[in-house]
């Protein structure tokens, strides 16, 4: 059949593709062939399901989401290596090796700050994957691994069992760009980028793990049923071969040689695509490890070298304040230039107030730096004997910078915050939240759309948004006349959405999805919200004093009395839907769980609120009903634990006809 030659000739050409470009970083295929593609290979399986194969590159965008992840026993433990900390404890871990082997040589490589997993195959075919855990047992993570497109899903010629260990980690350049993502959304940043990788294989729904753009450096075979090896060289050569990514690696032939390996890494760390926390010295001769055997802990033949955080003094020459896309203030030293790390640098965190008054930091100190994780640089502490007679205490503003707002500490931490609706900081943050699915739920207004809009001068504040012409947004990059007008037709429709929808897009400190609906369900206008009180606010059910203030301080600002009237201006609606006269869950309490075929968590949540229930995240004595879809787990046995009835997607809908 034509069509199925057509499958297989996509699949290979497909696969080849995507081994050139994010194994071998050599890419032969552009990005729109390869869509079109890939595009052709989905509907070419949609309409002969019976051709899909494991291996395919359709089944690496994620599968089901899971409830949790079962254990998984290791074949052969992935051991952990014991830490070297200077190159006089290297030199006597080749002592000893020494001891048992006269003649020996090394692979000197990286050694990657990531996550460790071991990828199974049965006949060629990846079947699963497994976190490192404890080294013995692990977490079955093998639909989060199939969206790593580096690992390959087949290898040609490998029959029986085949297992490989690898180290997953999150490059350095999608590590940075997740994090702006996150900033914009204000979504906690991750720490670093081990955090975010380990994060984003944990994940139980892989398509989460698909958009964060996982990597794997391969580095070692664990298990080989058919196929022999006598080198570690030569096994990370065979791994080449079979389409994975290895481990760069270097062979030495005397300590010394490794030494200089070892320093020549940390000096070029910085070009690395994954972070680094040291170097692996192994013994290259697989015989001599068996000889040389472990200890309870440790193989005998391998150690890491740990590279100590490098600490120099500079020169504070100012402190300058940053305000993030949350608003928050961060202040930053502007250093005098110094190299650390491999890198030039130039400026470090100060994190907020309380650092610099605990550490009594000020313009024109020499402090202490170095970089925290071998990421973040940052100031470990004054050199006091070197201050300037004139250097006075530093004191944080009381305006933000960016749009001269007051700014206010927060209740619960160190963060100082701007309180402007309007902060041009905040911009492309306030905008995203302002038309995010639940808020006024804009369609196509999406964060790419709002930077070009943002770039392009048209937006300044969210009630810009209702006074935008259809040939200026036409004209933005991307766009074109039909774009254009769909995503104007959708800002038009947002104008009638409900006054709780509207409370909770302001964006108001402590004030959430749920507090805006208990807001607009109390209160019924923006202008009766507006006019109360803390006392008439807090004697709201769920409403404390700090989310009253909080409220009452924002309807004072210059910045939302200006957004306001410009919403205003626009039409936009800002009185509470009418209740409707179907109350019948009211008082009652649903809990989604599973795979919901029928119809979406959204659109279900929607169908209880509509009739006066609650849904809920988690299952407990109070919980009326439990939808259980298909994979239900833990919260469906919970539920069948208290007897609390259990409802089909079917048994559901008829519940609300």
């Amino acid at each position: 059949m034509d069509e199925l030659k057509e499958i297989a000739r996509l699949r290979e050409q497909l696969n080849r593709a995507g081994y050139e470009y994010y194994v071998l970083d050599n890419p032969t295929m552009s990005d729109y062939d390869y869509d079109h593609a890939l595009r052709r290979l989905e509907e070419l399986e949609a309409a002969h399901p019976e051709a899909v194969t494991p291996d395919s590159p359709t089944q690496r965008v994620g599968g089901q989401a899971l409830e949790a992840f079962t254990q998984v026993t290791h074949r052969v433990p992935l051991e952990s290596l014991q830490d070297v900390f200077d190159f006089d404890e290297l030199r006597a871990f080749d002592q000893r090796v020494r001891g048992v082997e006269a003649e020996v040589s090394y692979s000197v490589e990286p050694k990657v700050d990531g996550l460790s997993v071991a990828l199974e195959y049965q006949d060629g075919l990846f079947v699963r994957g497994a976190t490192r855990g404890d080294g013995s047992v692990g977490e079955d993570v093998t639909e989060n691994l199939r969206t790593v497109k580096s690992i390959p899903l087949r290898i040609p010629e490998v029959p029986g069992t085949f297992i490989v260990r690898g180290e997953v980690y999150m490059p350095k350049k999608v590590f940075h760009a997740l994090n702006e993502e996150r900033e914009k959304r204000g979504e906690a940043l991750f720490a670093n980028p081990r955090n975010a990788a380990a994060g984003s294989l944990r994940q139980l729904d892989p398509k989460i793990a698909a958009q964060r753009k996982l990597d794997i450096a391969v580095f070692n075979i664990q298990w080989a049923e058919n196929v022999e090896f006598h080198s570690h060289t030569e096994g990370l050569n065979f791994l080449a071969d079979k389409g994975f990514k290895v481990i760069p690696h270097a062979i030495c032939q005397t300590i010394e040689q490794a030494v200089a390996q070892v320093e020549a890494i940390g000096e070029g760390r910085e070009h690395y695509p994954f972070d680094i926390d040291g170097a692996v010295i192994k013994v290259d001769d697989l015989a001599q490890r068996q000889t040389l055997g472990s200890t309870a802990k440790f193989p005998r033949w391998a150690a890491a070298y740990k590279y100590p955080p490098e600490v120099k003094p500079s020169r504070v020459t100012d402190i300058v304040i940053q305000v993030g896309r949350t608003g928050v203030l961060t202040p930053k030293a502007v250093l005098e230039p110094v190299r650390l790390a491999g890198t030039t640098v130039t400026n470090a965190t100060l994190h907020n107030q309380d650092f610099i008054a605990e550490k009594d930091i000020r313009i024109g100190d020499t402090v202490l730096v170095r970089k925290a994780g071998e990421i973040i640089p940052e100031v470990l502490s004054v050199v006091l004997d070197k201050r300037p007679a004139d250097a006075q205490p530093y004191l944080f503003p009381q305006v933000c910078p960016e749009c001269g707002a007051p700014v206010e500490r927060d209740e619960d931490g160190a963060h100082i915050r701007c309180t402007g609706a309007e902060c041009p900081a905040q911009l492309l943050r306030t905008l995203a939240h302002f038309a995010s699915r639940d808020a006024m739920d804009i369609e196509g207004l999406g964060i790419a759309v709002v930077e070009n809009l943002v770039g392009a001068g048209l937006v300044k504040t969210p009630g810009d948004l209702y006074f935008l012409k259809e040939e200026d947004v036409a004209a933005l990059e991307r766009m074109g006349k039909k774009s254009a007008q769909n995503l104007l037709a959708a800002i038009e429709k947002s104008k009638q959405q409900d006054l709780s929808r509207l409370i909770y897009a302001f964006g108001i400190r402590q004030v959430g999805q749920k507090t805006g609906k208990v807001l607009s369900g109390r209160f019924g206008s923006l202008d009766a919200l507006q006019g109360a009180s803390v006392e008439e606010l807090t004697a709201v059910e769920d409403i404390g004093e700090i989310t009253a203030r909080s409220i009452v301080d924002w309807f004072h600002s210059p910045q939302s009395l200006h957004l306001i009237a410009r919403l205003k201006e626009a039409g936009v609606n800002m009185l509470a839907q009418q209740k409707g006269e179907d109350q019948r869950f009211a008082g009652k309490t649903f809990v989604l769980t599973g795979s919901l075929e029928r119809f979406t968590r959204d659109e279900a949540t929607k169908m209880i609120e509509d009739r006066g229930g609650k849904a809920a995240g988690s299952v407990s004595k109070k919980t009326t009903y439990v939808v259980a879809g298909e994979a239900a787990g833990s919260k469906l046995r919970k539920a069948q634990e208290l007897g609390i009835p259990v409802l089909t997607e079917e048994e559901f809908l008829q519940l609300m006809d």
